[in-house]
C-alpha cells in the first residue's frame, strides 16, 4: 500500500518566518522594479493580485491569469513591459533572500526515508508564487525539485490553500492515486483544516516533539515524530473519506483544474493518439466528460429538482465515441466546453439546500439511493477519467 505524501514547504521543509520574509520579498520586488514603476503603485497591485489569487475558484484560469490580470490593470502596462524584469528579479535578486530562511535538520533523513520506503511525495506549497520562487526554496531547503511527483506553483495551478479544491487539484494532477493520502503543515488554517475538510488525514507541524497522539486529535509534532508516527500506524487508516458536501463540492471543482492543467499546450497528434487500438484518445475522453456533464449530471440534478423521489435512469454512455464520432472533434475546445458544463453543474448544485442531500431516489442500476449517492458517482466518474488521462500522458 503506496502512501502519497502531501508536503508543506515553508515552515514544514524550511524554516521561513513568513511574517518576516515577506515584506522582504515584496521590498526587493517593489526596489528592484522601480526604473519602470513607482514602488507604492507596484505594492498596491501585487497586494491585490495576491487577495484576487486567494479568493478565486475559477477552475477555468490559472491564479497566474488571475494575478497578471489584476497586477497588470493596476500598473496600466502590458505583461510584456515588465515580464523581463520580473524574470530577472527571480533569476537575480530573489535568491538574495535565502538568508532569511534557514534549513531544517530533519529534512533530509525524513526525505531519504520517506523515499526509501516508496512513497509518492508532492510538495503542496501555496502557489502563490511563481516555479522559480518555489524552485528557490527548495534548494534553500536542501532539496532538489526533480525529487517529487509534484511541485504546486501559479503558473498551473487554479486554488490557493484556503479552499479544499487544492488538494484535490494536486492529486488529480498527481493521476488520482489510489491508497492512503497524508497532508503535513504547519499552518491549521491553510495546511490541516482545508484538507480535513476534503476528507484528508493530517499530520501538524508545531516545530515541537509530540510524546503521544490523541485519538481524536490532529497527530502533531516535529519530522522525526512524523516518521515515528508513520511506522507506527496502520497506513489503511489514511485512506481519504468523502462524506460531506463540502468535500463533493471540491472534487467536482478540482476535476477540470486538474484536465487543464494536465493537458495543457498538447498538440492535435497528443490529442488524438491512442495508447492501443481499443483505448480512447485524449479527445474522445474529453468529449465523453462533456456529453456526460451536460445529458446525465445535469439530467440527474434536474431531476432532484423537480421531483420529490425521481427515478434515476442512466443512459448507455459507452457507445457514445463510435457513434459520435468523438475522435474527429477538436479536442481543446471539447476541453472549454467541458469547463462550461462543470460550471453549470455547480450552479446547479449551489441551489440545493444542505438538507435536500439526503433526499431519496431510485436509480436505474443501483436501485435505492439519494442525491448525496449520486454527487459520489459523479466524483468517481470523474477521478477514474482522470486517472485514465494521466495513463495516457505517461505514456507519450
Amino acid at each position: 500500500m503506496t502512501l502519497t505524501l502531501l508536503l508543506d514547504l515553508d515552515d514544514t521543509l524550511l524554516n521561513t518566518n513568513v511574517q518576516a520574509f515577506t515584506p522582504a520579498y515584496f521590498q526587493a520586488l517593489a526596489d528592484h522594479l522601480a526604473p519602470h514603476i513607482a514602488p507604492e503603485l507596484m505594492l498596491r497591485a501585487l497586494i491585490s493580485g495576491m487577495r484576487l489569487m486567494n479568493e478565486s475558484e475559477d477552475f477555468s484560469r490559472t491564479l497566474k491569469t488571475i494575478f497578471d490580470a489584476e497586477f497588470f490593470l493596476q500598473l496600466n502596462i502590458t505583461s510584456g513591459q515588465l515580464q523581463p524584469a520580473i524574470e530577472t528579479f527571480y533569476d537575480d535578486i530573489f535568491p538574495t533572500l535565502a538568508g532569511l530562511t534557514s534549513p531544517i535538520a530533519e529534512v533530509k533523513p525524513f526525505m531519504d526515508w520517506a523515499f526509501s520506503k516508496g512513497y509518492r511525495v508532492a510538495i503542496a506549497t501555496d502557489p502563490l508564487l511563481p516555479c522559480k520562487a518555489t524552485r528557490h526554496r527548495l534548494h534553500w531547503a536542501g532539496l532538489e525539485p526533480k525529487q517529487f511527483s509534484l511541485v504546486s506553483s501559479y503558473e498551473c495551478f487554479h486554488f490557493s490553500k484556503t479552499h479544499p479544491a487544492y488538494y484535490a487539484e494536486v492529486l488529480g494532477r498527481m493521476g488520482w492515486p489510489d491508497g492512503p493520502v497524508l497532508m503535513v503543515g504547519n499552518d491549521m488554517e491553510r495546511d490541516i483544516l482545508p484538507a480535513k475538510k476534503l476528507g484528508l488525514a493530517t499530520f501538524h507541524i508545531d516545530g515541537e516533539s509530540a510524546s503521544s497522539f490523541g485519538p481524536e486529535a490532529v497527530p502533531y509534532g516535529n519530522l522525526a515524530d512524523l516518521r515515528l508516527w508513520l511506522e507506527s500506524i496502520d497506513l489503511s487508516t489514511l485512506m481519504p473519506s468523502f462524506k460531506t458536501a463540502d468535500s463533493f463540492v471540491a472534487l467536482l471543482s478540482a476535476t477540470p483544474a486538474a484536465l487543464n492543467g494536465l493537458l495543457y499546450g498538447l498538440d492535435d497528434n497528443d490529442w488524438a493518439r491512442k495508447s492501443a487500438p481499443d483505448d480512447w484518445s485524449l479527445t474522445e475522453l474529453i468529449c465523453h466528460l462533456r456529453d456526460t456533464e451536460r445529458e446525465i449530471h445535469h439530467m440527474q440534478i434536474q431531476l432532484f429538482n423537480e421531483q420529490n423521489e425521481p427515478f434515476i435512469p442512466r443512459p448507455d454512455t459507452s457507445v457514445w465515441a463510435s457513434q459520435r464520432d468523438y475522435l474527429h472533434e477538436d479536442g481543446e475546445q471539447a476541453l472549454k466546453e467541458y469547463n462550461d458544463a462543470r460550471r453549470e453543474t455547480m450552479g446547479l448544485l449551489k441551489n440545493i439546500n444542505v438538507q435536500d442531500w439526503e433526499r431519496k431516489a431510485r436509480h436505474a442500476i443501483f436501485g435505492p439511493t439519494n442525491f448525496f449517492e449520486i454527487v459520489s458517482f459523479m466524483a468517481d466518474h470523474d477521478r477514474m477519467h482522470i486517472q485514465q488521462a494521466w495513463a495516457a500522458m505517461k505514456k507519450m
